[in-house]
């Protein structure tokens, strides 16, 4: 059985509670901070999915009011784009 850390909160990119409330120890107080220091938030879904709980790990590991807590900011996924395809004209 896993134990509570070792549960992924965002599935997109696999983040656990336990790296989230250790990003929450070294000083994240906010969502974007949660999501520049793990990833979570930051997969395909854009946060869709795991939003609500890393509020509520922040509230509950912080205090911080949900009414406090902006949304993550929010920015279209960007692909490489092959070498080949910069031919000329």
């Amino acid at each position: 059985m896993k134990s509570d850390d070792e549960r992924i909160i965002c599935r997109c990119e696999e983040v656990t509670l336990g790296e989230i409330r250790k990003a929450i120890r070294e000083g994240a107080r906010n969502l974007d901070a949660v999501k520049r220091m793990t990833r979570a938030g930051a997969g395909l879904c854009q946060c869709k999915t795991c939003y609500n709980l890393v509020a509520q790990i922040i509230h509950a590991e912080t205090g911080v009011t949900f009414s406090k807590l902006a949304p993550f900011t929010v920015r279209p996924p960007v692909r490489p784009v092959p070498v080949h395809c910069w031919g000329r004209e």
